[in-house]
């Protein structure tokens, strides 16, 4: 699905104009995408419960249905914390518009996060592989979870999100002819843009909608 992706804060990744220009030289597809962004900056959030619950509320819907279960979960909980969402239970989160499978998924996330079982203080440490790895073991994140989370809160620089279909329906539509290109042919394609596809893949996602959602 489309993941168009803002953030809570007023400044963007360290890197980002330096990105930005060395993807519009390596690739001029590219740069007319970034250019019809405008000012537009992925602006980070740094808060980790914050960024993979709202993944998981995100996972296989629409971006306009994500947005009104979250706003949903905020009108009854106030504020979307560990804390809060381990207060609750399956019903009243299912009350929310959760499916039963993402209610659990949220309170598990929850317990992870109150007990420290997810080393927090170390991803800054670990190399993206290692911090996927550690992810995925908890029940409802996967891959593409985990590398939102690394686009979006650990500010990764070269995360190309293949299984998003978002960027595979940007890719087509920009760079393969109308037509979703294969993984393999994504990676191809994203070769020029290393070191820094996580910016390409936030433009490409911006190409398809004007309003960013925060992650």
């Amino acid at each position: 699905m489309s993941r168009i992706m803002g953030g809570g804060n007023d400044y963007p990744a360290p890197y980002w104009e330096e990105a930005r220009q060395a993807l519009a030289d390596a690739d001029a597809k590219l740069g007319r995408v970034i250019e019809l962004a405008g000012d537009s900056i992925l602006r980070p959030r740094h808060d980790p419960f914050f960024s993979l619950s709202r993944s998981i509320v995100g996972q296989q819907i629409s971006v306009k249905a994500a947005e009104s279960v979250w706003q949903k979960m905020i009108g009854h909980m106030g504020e979307i914390t560990p804390g809060a969402v381990a207060g609750e239970n399956e019903e009243s989160l299912r009350g929310c518009g959760l499916s039963r499978q993402k209610a659990r998924y949220l309170l598990s996330l929850s317990e992870h996060f109150i007990d420290g079982s997810l080393q927090q203080e170390k991803w800054s440490e670990m190399d993206d592989e290692a911090v996927i790895e550690r992810l995925v073991q908890v029940k409802g994140i996967g891959r593409w979870t985990a590398e939102m989370f690394l686009i979006f809160h650990l500010l990764r620089p070269d995360v190309l999100p293949v299984d998003d279909i978002g960027i595979q329906k940007a890719i087509g539509n920009h760079f393969n002819g109308g037509v979703r290109p294969s993984a393999g042919e994504m990676i191809a394609i994203a070769e020029p843009w290393r070191p820094w596809r996580s910016v390409a893949s936030w433009y490409l996602w911006r190409s398809l909608d004007a309003v960013p959602v925060e992650y």
